[in-house]
């Protein structure tokens, strides 16, 4: 399994690319089209495919579909370095959810990007973009700046030396602005930058050296926002996590 293409990728190189290519909130694709946006060639995905669901990895379908297996979600899901986050965070976010009626949402870093590892909603609350497994930049999120506020400054200075807002509304000096405002106030506000009728809230998880290892976050509609109540209630509830954390 560890043979070299033309191109030089090795097979597992393929293989995550393979199974990376299917989109955020798209389960199924024709093994065309899997191709095409893997970068590989129809037969060599054809092959892998075929490989790939001989161990449940993938599951095949009429018409030349595929999707993800089962297979492949129980190894991820049992293997998960967010599974001991995600079951000390659960009972405190099902009680902000209660309090507020909105999405609640929990994240932690990953590179540049926060990655949404858990996310609680109901009926009736407002957009949220933020899905589970998905990720969204830290500069438009506001789980991204309490994460990247309470990281230790080398890894802030790398961060803001590679900064670039592709949509050029923010500038390297606004980031770091905005860094040093959430590490002061101690969670992260970003009015309408997603959706503009909604606003997001977060604070970090802070473990023993005080550096993130998560974040809080909710969602809530412009004219129901009450700062002075919500965040002293997400900050108790991170507190509550960390402790969690900590005691596993």
């Amino acid at each position: 399994m560890v043979a070299n293409s033309a191109s030089g990728d090795s097979v597992v190189d393929r293989i995550v690319r393979l199974i990376a290519a299917f989109p955020q909130d798209v389960h199924t694709l024709q093994l065309s089209e899997l191709a095409e946006r893997a970068g590989l060639p129809l037969t060599t995905t054809h092959r892998l495919v075929r490989q790939l669901a001989g161990h449940g990895l993938l599951e095949t379908g009429p018409g030349g579909t595929v999707r993800p297996g089962l297979r492949l979600w129980e190894l991820v899901n049992r293997t998960s370095p967010t599974l001991a986050l995600r079951q000390a965070a659960m009972p405190f976010m099902e009680d902000i959810q209660q309090v507020l009626n909105q999405n609640v949402n929990l994240a932690v870093l990953d590179g540049w990007e926060a990655l949404f590892v858990e996310r609680l909603s109901r009926r009736g609350s407002v957009a949220n973009r933020a899905q589970v497994a998905g990720r969204m930049p830290i500069h438009i999120s506001s789980a991204g700046l309490a994460l990247m506020a309470h990281q230790d400054k080398a890894l802030q200075g790398q961060y803001l030396d590679q900064f670039a807002d592709p949509d050029g509304k923010l500038t390297r000096d606004q980031a770091r602005a905005l860094l040093a405002e959430t590490a002061r106030q101690g969670f992260a506000q970003l009015k309408g930058i997603v959706d503009p009728d909604t606003w997001g809230i977060a604070v970090p998880v802070l473990n023993r050296r005080q550096h993130a290892v998560a974040s809080l976050g909710v969602v809530v509609p412009l004219q129901e926002m009450r700062l002075q109540a919500l965040v002293p209630a997400l900050q108790t509830a991170a507190r509550g996590i960390a402790r969690r954390l900590a005691d596993s």
